[in-house]
């Protein structure tokens, strides 16, 4: 019985003090008819020596008040994280525009046979320069720009290498003179191979002419172009 008169005289003191400071501090009203605070008789909630309201056992969020706990903001709608999207490699850099490569002229033609020398000469035909008008100076009229133009002489196996590489080189002159008279100015190389590069062979064994007939095609000049087309 003496406990229990102290507990009582105990919370009779402290809701006096509380109350006593709920005036200093300013009163907060209760709500009703249900309230999660300790109060007076006057339905004031009760507070601690430091300002704090006096909660019972059964308070929640829910039965907070303005004045104790403040005005609880409503729950932020949180929106579920988006899965993060895999890095994108950065788009190369385009590369930078290639001019095309410029178009050229270059050209080979061969002279061949007994129709442009004869055996055993260097001098041109009157077939050769047809043919050298009819097939050389057009593909050189189709350079803007000629670099270079390449004669190279041939002969036939029958004689020395030393007669031979001679007459070859008799025959590239030849063509190169016959092209200067043709107003080529391009620049213009002639060589001699002598009997080293035969495009045909034949057999000892038949007679000298035919021989000489059939060795024909290795008596030739090629020509060659190089440049810029138009």
């Amino acid at each position: 019985m003496k406990t229990f008169a102290f507990r009582t005289g105990l919370l009779a003191v402290s809701l006096a003090s509380a109350c006593a400071h709920a005036q200093t501090a300013g009163e907060v009203q209760a709500r009703t008819p249900n309230s999660a605070y300790l109060q007076d008789g006057r339905g004031v909630i009760a507070r601690s020596p430091f300002g704090l309201c006096w909660r019972s056992g059964t308070w929640t969020p829910a039965d907070a008040v303005p004045g104790c706990d403040g005005e609880l903001a409503p729950p932020v709608a949180v929106s579920p994280i988006a899965p993060a999207l895999p890095a994108q490699a950065a788009a190369p850099a385009p590369a930078p525009a290639v001019p095309p490569a410029p178009k050229r002229c270059d050209f080979s033609v061969t002279l061949a046979s007994d129709e442009t020398f004869a055996f055993n000469k260097a001098v041109l035909s009157g077939a050769a320069k047809r043919r050298i008008d009819a097939e050389v100076l057009p593909k050189l009229a189709a350079c803007a720009k000629v670099d270079i133009v390449m004669i190279t002489g041939h002969a036939d196996r029958l004689g020395s290498q030393q007669y031979n590489q001679k007459l070859s080189e008799k025959r590239a002159s030849a063509v190169a003179a016959y092209l200067k008279t043709k107003g080529v100015n391009a620049e213009i190389d002639t060589l001699g191979v002598g009997k080293t590069q035969s495009v045909k062979a034949c057999d000892d064994k038949l007679p000298r002419a035919r021989l000489i007939e059939c060795l024909a095609p290795n008596r030739r000049v090629v020509v060659e172009g190089r440049g810029l087309a138009r």
